[in-house]
């Protein structure tokens, strides 16, 4: 049985671990992800998003299947995009750091995520979610066509662990 609960202070090592294994597991799988072990995401980043209560874990039974971090922070590039929907910062969730170990693919676990992330930002009153998708991440460009994203645009973006990179931008309106 899968479950999303928030990630506490003492799962950090846990969490983290759970992204090294992740990460190293889809090194050389057919849709890169762009990760990068302590790059993204950082450890501070993860101590920053457990601490505020941010950072949701889906377990299968005692075990770490997936991950991912909802708030209103986003890269420096969507403040120069032309969204269509007009929303304040607040009103805004971003999903980031998606990922569902490939030990649990195919059980439908990022699906669940997304739509926990769904009633999340409903009951939170926010007017819509906003993501990026590595280019050619067709895994993830399904995933959130399917739930009823909207691709808008492709867009250089720089992070640190991918450098300036082309990414999709999608939107849902809650």
């Amino acid at each position: 049985m899968f479950k999303i609960e928030k990630c506490n202070l003492q799962d950090y090592l846990k969490v983290r671990s759970f992204y090294h294994s992740l990460i190293d597991e889809m090194k050389d799988s057919e849709f890169y992800i762009g990760w990068k072990k302590d790059i993204y995401p950082s450890p501070e980043f993860l101590k920053e998003s457990i601490e505020q209560g941010n950072l949701y874990i889906g377990f299968e039974q005692d075990q770490i299947a997936a991950a991912m971090i909802l708030n209103h922070e986003c890269n420096d590039s969507y403040e120069r995009f032309q969204w269509p929907t007009q929303a304040e910062k607040e009103e805004v969730m971003v999903i980031h750091a998606l990922g569902v170990h490939p030990l649990y693919s195919g059980k439908g676990y990022a699906k669940q995520l997304v739509e926990f992330a769904i009633k999340i930002a409903s009951e939170n009153s926010q007017k819509v979610i906003r993501l990026d998708v590595l280019e050619g991440n067709v895994p993830a460009e399904k995933l959130y066509k399917s739930m009823g994203f909207t691709y808008l645009h492709t867009l250089p973006m720089y992070y640190e662990d991918t450098g300036w990179t082309n990414y999709e931008l999608y939107e849902y309106r809650v």
